[in-house]
């Protein structure tokens, strides 16, 4: 068997020419990775992770994503890939769920800004293209482990994402091909993130990691810090530990002529991305009306398995449970017609008709039901039924987000976190990144003054 390893070596060191489809989709994922991380850097994780940089970084070169304070490169990777994948607003590959942005994006801008700073400006083209390979490694990874790895408890956007994170770097460094082997090595040695940690701060701290990981797996590799000679395909190696049966064709097979960040979606709401039908469903059923809250004597769920098994969580108790809790965003979404972030709140969770709202519902599995698609019947008293089915819901693949809504996404997460920022400046820069001879420069526009309260 040919080494896996040493094919993506290959392939990343001497990628073909990316197709325009690629590049623009790649584009198009760090706009909406800026978005999020900007969105998500007040949040009181990434507050706290911020507190502890004078205690471990070095000196403060790197910008940290909508935060008035700068950090050394790794840490710069490590809060705001952290801050990027919070709310769970980042994008999402089909079909292994993996938000891949959050840990590639902000290795390769951690590292363009350092290269700026040394004269040595990396061009937006250029960044795109280590982003799109960094993604691609990632997500075929993902592809070969899907669905076991994730059903094992494996938190698939940190485990596969360092990778990708040690790729994306590598080809900034212009590693060669046997350097890069020894950086998914070094990728191998930091690897982590648990299902478990969901809804809670611990989940940053590995997709934080999988960034500065990834990102610290290239700069030792191009120090010529060895590492095994197959750490994806060997006997005790990547694939051999997270799957009984990993599909090695589907790392291998079409590289290079069938790109992965096509498969890349944009998410509508701040939740997990099994929830975007049954949100939308939901908002179309309170637009609707004919019916009051206490009308309602229970919502029956019907979708796929997997929608209950990731979002079966009654009676949560903090917004970033609220983010993969079924019973939470029916509730929400029902009764207040909104799904933003202010929806997914502690004090939206807190609300007393939400949460007895949230206790009413039921979940009925239909596996022939795709994932992006759900029906929901409210049963009302005096035995009156509204059903509401989404049969593709906005934001997936055969429905994705125009530019002008990511945009709009873009402005009503700066508009959350209260920023003073030149927001269509910025986003110009962004939707012209492929023409920048510094791609690292926009960074310095995302770093605001906060509104006095």
């Amino acid at each position: 068997m040919t080494s896996v390893s040493a094919t993506l070596a290959a392939f990343v060191h001497m990628p073909p020419t990316l197709p325009d489809s690629a590049l623009l989709a790649g584009r198009r994922s760090l706009l909406n990775m800026v978005g999020t991380a900007i969105g998500g850097s007040g949040e009181a994780a990434i507050d706290k992770l911020a507190a502890l940089l004078p205690v471990f970084s070095g000196p403060a070169t790197n910008t940290l994503i909508g935060r008035p304070e700068r950090a050394d490169m790794l840490w710069a990777a490590y809060i705001n890939a952290a801050s990027a994948n919070i709310f769970d607003y980042d994008d999402t590959h089909i079909p292994t769920v993996i938000h891949p942005s959050a840990p590639v994006g902000p290795a390769v801008l951690a590292l363009a800004e350092t290269l700026a700073a040394k004269g040595k400006p990396v061009s937006g083209r250029a960044l795109i293209e280590a982003f799109v390979l960094g993604a691609e490694v990632t997500c075929r990874l993902g592809n070969a482990l899907h669905p076991m790895h994730y059903a094992r408890g494996w938190h698939i956007t940190s485990t596969c994402g360092i990778f990708g994170a040690a790729m994306a770097a590598g080809r900034l460094l212009d590693l060669s091909p046997s350097q890069l082997v020894d950086a998914l090595g070094h990728a191998l040695a930091q690897g982590a993130g648990s299902v478990e940690t969901l809804g809670t701060m611990s989940k940053s701290l590995s997709v934080g990691q999988a960034a500065r990981g990834g990102l610290m797996a290239a700069l030792l590799a191009a120090d010529g810090y060895t590492g095994p000679e197959a750490p994806l395909e060997g006997k005790r190696g990547f694939l051999a530990l997270h799957s009984d049966a990993p599909d090695y064709s589907a790392i291998t097979g079409e590289l290079g002529s069938r790109w992965e960040i096509l498969s890349n979606t944009f998410k509508p709401y701040p939740c997990g991305v099994v929830l975007n039908p049954v949100i939308e469903a939901c908002l179309a059923l309170h637009a609707k009306g004919g019916f009051g809250a206490a009308d309602i004597e229970s919502v029956e769920l019907i979708g796929h398995p997997l929608l209950r098994q990731r979002t079966d969580r009654p009676g949560v108790t903090s917004g970033r449970l609220a983010q993969v809790s079924a019973q939470h965003a029916v509730a929400v979404s029902l009764l207040h017609g909104s799904a933003d972030l202010a929806a997914f709140s502690d004090d939206a969770v807190a609300d007393p008709q939400v949460r007895a709202l949230s206790d009413k519902l039921v979940f009925r599995d239909d596996p022939t039901t795709a994932l992006d698609a759900v029906q929901i019947c409210l049963r009302l008293s005096g035995g009156r039924e509204i059903l509401h089915k989404v049969t593709a819901a906005k934001s997936g693949l055969d429905h994705p987000l125009s530019d002008a809504d990511l945009a709009g996404k873009f402005r009503d997460q700066v508009t959350w976190r209260c920023l003073h920022l030149k927001v269509d400046a910025l986003i110009a820069a962004l939707e012209s990144l492929d023409d920048a001879v510094d791609g690292a420069a926009f960074l310095r526009a995302t770093q605001p003054a906060i509104f006095p309260e």
